[in-house]
């Protein structure tokens, strides 16, 4: 029975170079087109037990090791290695071109030209990539406008970038395409939102006239202990509006759930819970439902 193939340890579980690795003499052509190794892109390998089809980093690593001088990893890519997840698995990788370079298409790569001067590009964990700030300013320029929110509050939740930059960045940067939406986003984006549905579920209830509200309200008791932290919230009316993710369901957390739902009320608090299903696929039955309770509080307010 053969012995299984010498693979370098180089080589092992990261995307390469099939010429480089040729040329240094750790491997032949002939190796390449074997069962042990998996083409990726024109000249880019990688090893079976690194091959993982589903994961977005793999094929960043294996994008940039074409990239042209001056490109950079950028959009919702480049927010995926910033750490907001925002794209499916099978995405293509988004990448920045300078307008002078030249990058040969590929299904698995989404070509963009722009201007990207060298500030607007850094390595992050060694592949070359968009700033968290250019980045930012990127996604929050591309609609519909509740996915260039739902982009730009995900990376202020994950405080790479900070409001008061990016505003200073976007006023510096006056005239570029989607300056109109960028604008608005600004107005309206929330550093405290935890979530891409916190964010669809609060720009929702702001679109049908119910704000203002608070995000991520600390509610007290009379005595002025913490009760517990709600997702939105209108304090003087002493209601809450909160997203449930699958999260909820596991045992443990809705055992959790429900002691601070009886101390919620027991502070005088009215909250409303939804999940996706609610937001995405019954908007109107949501906002209603808040909005009579909103009604109700304002008309017959709970004593203190």
């Amino acid at each position: 029975m053969p012995s299984p193939a010498r693979v370098p340890r180089r080589l092992s579980f990261l995307p390469f170079r099939g010429s480089v690795a040729v040329a240094e003499g750790l491997l032949t052509w002939a190796m390449l087109h074997g069962p042990a190794w998996r083409r990726l892109l024109p000249d880019v390998y990688v090893h079976r037990d690194g091959h993982r089809p589903d994961d977005h980093r793999m094929w960043c690593e294996a994008v940039a090791l074409r990239l042209p001088a001056g490109a950079a990893v950028a959009g919702r890519s480049a927010a995926y290695l910033w750490g907001a997840d925002l794209l499916p698995r099978d995405a293509p990788v988004t990448v920045l071109l300078p307008r002078a370079a030249r990058m040969r298409p590929h299904p698995r790569v989404h070509l963009v030209r722009s201007v990207l001067p060298d500030v607007d590009r850094t390595r992050f964990a060694g592949l070359p990539v968009t700033t968290a700030l250019r980045t930012a300013f990127d996604l929050g320029r591309q609609g519909p406008r509740v996915d260039a929110l739902v982009a730009v509050e995900a990376l202020l939740h994950r405080r790479v970038v900070k409001l008061p930059a990016l505003r200073a960045y976007a006023a510096a940067h006056p005239g570029w395409p989607g300056g109109a939406l960028l604008r608005e986003v600004l107005a309206l984006a929330e550093p405290l939102s935890e979530s891409p549905m916190e964010t669809r579920l609060r720009l929702l209830l702001l679109d049908a006239g119910l704000g203002p509200l608070t995000a991520q309200h600390d509610v007290r008791d009379a005595r002025g202990r913490f009760v517990a932290r709600v997702d939105l919230a209108w304090p003087a009316l002493r209601v809450a509006v909160e997203y449930d993710g699958d999260h909820h369901r596991e045992r443990a957390h809705f055992r959790q759930d429900v002691a601070r739902l009886n101390a919620l009320r027991a502070a005088g608090w009215l909250v409303l819970r939804f999940t996706a299903d609610d937001v995405l696929r019954h908007p109107r039955a949501t906002v209603a439902l808040v909005r009579q309770a909103l009604t109700e509080r304002a008309t017959t307010p709970v004593a203190r």
